[in-house]
Formats: C-alpha cells, structure tokens, sequence
C-alpha cells in the first residue's frame, strides 16, 4: 500500500488558517488595527472602500518594521511577540500567534511600506495570494501602511458569502469601536468611499465613548469602580434609560482587550433586575485589569473568548460592583429604614373600648329555596358578588344552536372564507391585555393582538412606499435628532423610504436631523427613542436576513410600533384592529413568522368536554 498522507503546501495552508482568522473584512481590519496598537502608534487611520471588498488601508505611526522584518511577517507563526513557551501564560499584547499577516496575503493583493525611525529608506513589498511580486526601498513616514485589494480573490466561494456593503460595513464599524473605545489616547480616523465617518482625537475614555455614540451617552453613564487583590474594575455602566431590546453597547474589556463572556453579562444585566423591562439589553463599558498568567486568550483563532482561572469569583464581582455603582446613583430601588412610620387611630378619649360582635340569624337555611328562586332570606348582596353575578351572566349568554353544515374545516380556509364574508361577532373580548378573542359561525377565533398589528402595519407601510408618498402631518415645532455617525449614514440611507411613508426630515448637520413632519396615524411623543429604536431593528436585520431596504424598513417600524401585549384596548380599538386584519393580503402571520390567528372549531371545543 502507498504512503497517502503528504504535507500541505504553504499556500493551501495559508488559505486555510485564513479561513479561521479572517472571515470577513471586519477581521483583516481587527488584526491590521491591533497591529498598529501594538507598534506603539498615536495615530491610526483606516479607509474603506466598498466595505472592504475594493480596499482596506491601515495606516499608522509607530515604531515601523525593518528590510528583514518586513519580509518575516508574511510568514506563518513570524511573530515578534513570543520567544518561549511560557511568554503564552503572560500576553501583554494583542497580536501574538504570527498569523494574521499571512493568512491576509494568502486571499488579497496585498501592499505594504513601512519604515523604522532610524531608517534612511522604507521597504516597499507587495505580493499576490503569498507570492512576493516585488520588494523594493521606498521613500516613507515612520510607521506602516497596509493595502489590502480584492479581499478573497483566490477562493470564489468565501468571496460569495459576503453579506451586502451595508452589513459588512456594519462590522467593520464594530470592531472599529472595540479597538477605539478601549484605546483613548491613540488618535483614530475612517474614511469609507472617500467619505469620513470617524475622526477621533485623543481623549479620555469617556469622552472616546461620546464621541463614537453620541451626546445623548454624556449624562446616562455611570462611573463604576472596584479594585482587590486579584481584579481591578473600571469604566461605565448605562442608566436605565437607555437600555435597548437589541444588542449594542455592550463592551467588556480584559487587559485592553475586547472579549465576549456569556456568564459575565448576565453577572452585569442580574443588576438591573427591576429596573429595566424584561427583553431589554443595558449598554456597559467595562475594562478589567487582572494578572496575565490567570487568563487565557488563546481558547479562540479570533481571540474574542477568554478562559478565567476563578469565573464564579470575577462574575460575584462585577456583579455587586455594578450593583453598587448603580445604587450608589440612586437607580436601584432601596427600602427607607429611617422614616418612622405610625399610624393615628384616633380613639375617642372618653369611649370605652368594646369587644366586637357578630350577628346571626338563626333561622336562615341557604337550602331552604329552590335554586334560582327568590330566598325568604332579607340578603342584599355586596358589590362584588353583583359583579361577580354579571360576569357569570356575560359568560354563559345563550349561543347559536348548532347547525350540521357548520363542520370543521382547515384553519386558513375558514379564515380566508370569513374574512371575505366578514363575518365574525361585532363583540370581542380581550385576554390577559394580550388575545383578542370573538366568534365566528364555525367557532372561535383568537388573535395575537401584537402579531396582528405588526402584520397591518407592515402592509400598510409597503402599500405607502410602493404608492411612492403619503400625507406628512407638519410638526409645530421640529424636533432635533442627533445620532452617532453610523446611525446617521443608516438614517440618510433610508431617509426615502421614510418620506414616502409620511415623514418630514432634513439634514441639520454633523449627524443632527431635524424632523419636521410625521405621518398622522403615528404617535409623536417619543418619535426620537422610535427612530433610534427602527435604526437599531434595521440594523439587526441587515445582520440575519436578506432583504430589500423597503422590507426591512416596513418590518422595522412595525415591529417597534405594533401595539405591545399586555396592553388593553377598548371594543372599538379591538373592533378596528380585526377589521384592518382581515383586510390585509396576508393575515396569517406578522412579518416575523408568528401566527396571528388561530381557530377553535365547534368540534374542537366539543372535544374538550368528552
């Protein structure tokens, strides 16, 4: 039998640790970043071009690379970070498994110059899918500049799973922000499509976190702060206020470090228990100090995921430390031990105190009198057993007597038929603030009052934005908008789409808009949270779903403006809200896949009571 196993050639296994290293071009943009970090650079600039698929340049200040080692980078496992085995259970820096620099070269054309402070030229390299075209001296700043071109060029099929430039700028912008937030006093700037999106000076942290998420994050943080023997605590936490049902703005930091850690958020959300609504994600910056030998950064090819020593000790700290700051800010609910408390019984001086009594008559038989007859007993009931009487009335008011053509039938059938014929009872009754439940000739039929609204309004938007105008209702006094920099291109984005459904908005400058009209059937009162919170919906679609800008617009406003359960509505809300379901295109499911209805038949009922 032939020998059969045989060792890769370098450029297939360059591939394949690119496959692991760099998935995207948010990946070639962290690892070429925290290169920068880590040459000790003030300043850093990154530009952008078509999300990374044309070009994606770093360029900094720091400490350069000489001829030799300019070249060594491009190699597997070249790194200037480790010497022995034991420098892996003391990581100072973030780049350290020499990797990211060639599995880069292995899928890009690749250009760099670099040039240390004592050099009189620069090294001037470029290469193409591993292959060194030329290297040259070049005339350069201290420092490195990295070009990266025509990302995946070579594997086709890594190329085809690349989202829209939306989405992909979307995550170039979010591990932007975890290498800028934690890093406050390098001076950063990103330009995409010639454009500048970011341009940060030096600051302190939390000037860097206002300035990447706007002004409205100036009064909602709070200082939080903790230091033992084996962890230091510092950073922010959000008020209430501004937690959010979709991630973002959650950041936790180790050793200037980003890193994700399941079991230590829920340390961080178990202390806004009570105070925030279930569903609901608190923004937090927070940076943790601890002895290098104690983590390890080395459980993940991205470096995002870290193994604590003691998790159970650093999740009981954070937890209380978070707890404190937030209390300490009078954002937790507190019992008042000082208020003495008294009551005023106010009894007569000049009264004796009796026992008292209780009156029986002897003669009253409950059984005495036939069921539902008048009882010779002179009883007059108390409110609540009037009420109690009215409801038992409403609950068994006679129904229709069965009709053997009423059989039962395939839940859309019925609804389709009936809803063509409108025939469904003009009385509704609402369960729990959340079923809306009236009969029907074949039975029941319960409606999510939620799902059902979403449903109408998402066509009810499609309908405006394909019609292409609606009526704006003008405002009386405009309300300014201000948005951080990536909010604000998504906002000029859909800027279209918005005005087509009934809005009035117009640029105001440096990220502020001014909205000057909205459509009559929507609430006006919190139009500056709804907006925020149709942003961060679209942006969450833009991540999981493959849909057209006007879809993913129509489904984010919907979902956000759809009346909530746990909500009551009248007869005449719940009334209207049928009517417009059952005029819908599509009333069996919201635009989230949830089912709006369901049908209890005559014989499903029956089947309850067999």
């Amino acid at each position: 039998m032939s020998d059969i196993i045989q060792l890769l050639p370098d450029h297939i296994a360059n591939q394949i640790a690119a496959g692991e290293v760099i998935q995207r071009p948010a990946s070639a943009i962290k690892e070429l970043v925290e290169n920068s970090v880590d040459a000790q650079a003030s300043e850093i600039e990154i530009i952008i071009k078509d999300a990374g698929r044309t070009l994606m340049q770093v360029v900094d200040n720091g400490k350069g690379m000489s001829e030799t080692d300019a070249r060594l980078s491009f190699e597997r496992h070249a790194t200037s970070k480790l010497r022995t085995a034991e420098d892996l259970f003391n990581i100072q820096t973030l780049g350290f498994r020499g990797e990211a620099l060639a599995s880069i070269a292995a899928i890009s054309h690749l250009e760099l110059k670099s040039a240390t402070a004592d050099s009189l030229s620069g090294t001037h390299i470029i290469l193409e899918g591993s292959k060194i075209i030329d290297q040259s001296p070049c005339s350069c700043q201290k420092g490195t500049s990295i070009a990266i071109k025509n990302l995946f060029f070579n594997v086709p099929a890594r190329r085809s799973f690349l989202k829209s430039e939306n989405v992909e700028f979307s995550h170039i912008v979010e591990e932007f922000y975890r290498i800028a937030i934690i890093h406050p006093d390098i001076a950063f700037s990103l330009y995409h499509n010639d454009k500048i999106i970011y341009k940060l000076p030096k600051s302190s942290l939390k000037s860097r976190i206002v300035g990447l998420l706007g002004k409205s994050y100036n009064e909602k943080m709070v200082t939080i702060e903790q230091e033992t023997d084996f962890l230091q605590i510092t950073g922010f936490v959000g008020k209430p206020d501004i937690a959010k049902k979709t991630r973002g703005g959650q950041y936790l930091f180790v050793n200037n470090r980003f890193f994700r850690h399941p079991y230590i958020h829920n340390a961080i959300t178990r202390a806004y228990q009570e105070l925030i609504p279930d569903g609901y994600y608190p923004s937090y910056f927070i940076l943790l100090e601890v002895d290098p030998r104690t983590i390890d950064v080395n459980v993940h090819p991205t470096k995002t995921e870290i193994k604590f020593q003691d998790e159970r000790l650093i999740y009981a700290v954070i937890h209380s430390t978070t707890k404190k700051a937030l209390a300490e800010n009078s954002l937790t609910p507190s019992l008042d031990f000082e208020t003495e408390q008294f009551f005023d019984l106010n009894f007569p001086k000049d009264k004796v105190v009796q026992q008292p009594t209780i009156k029986i008559d002897p003669n009253y038989n409950p059984f005495s009198a036939p069921l539902g007859s008048k009882s010779t007993h002179n009883h007059v009931p108390d409110q609540r057993q009037i009420n109690n009487l009215e409801n038992w009335g409403k609950l068994y008011t006679p129904s229709e007597v069965p009709s053997s053509e009423n059989i039962a039938v395939p839940a859309a059938e019925v609804v389709q038929t009936q809803i063509q014929d409108n025939d469904y009872s003009s009385s509704f009754i609402q369960l729990y603030n959340t079923y809306i439940v009236t009969k029907i000739k074949s039975g029941l039929i319960l409606i999510h009052q939620n799902a059902a609204h979403e449903r109408i309004l998402y066509e009810r938007f499609m309908k405006r934005m394909n019609e292409h105008g609606s009526g704006c209702q003008q405002l009386l006094f405009p309300i300014t908008l201000e948005l951080n920099p990536a909010d604000a291109e998504i906002l000029i984005e859909i800027k279209p789409e918005l005005e087509s459904i009934g809005f009035g908005i117009s640029d105001f400058g440096k990220n502020a808009f001014l909205i000057e009209g909205t459509p009559s059937d929507i609430e006006t009162s919190n139009i500056k949270e709804d907006i925020e919170k149709w942003i961060d919906s679209y942006k969450s679609n833009m991540m999981t779903a493959r849909v057209d800008r006007k879809t993913n617009v129509a489904s984010s406003m919907s979902k956000n403006l759809a009346v909530k359960t746990g909500k009551f509505l009248s007869q005449e809300e719940m009334e209207a809200l049928v009517n417009e379901l059952f005029a819908c295109a599509a009333p069996l499911e919201s635009p989230s896949g949830k089912k709006t209805i369901k049908i209890l038949s005559k014989e499903d009922l029956s089947q309850f009571f067999n």
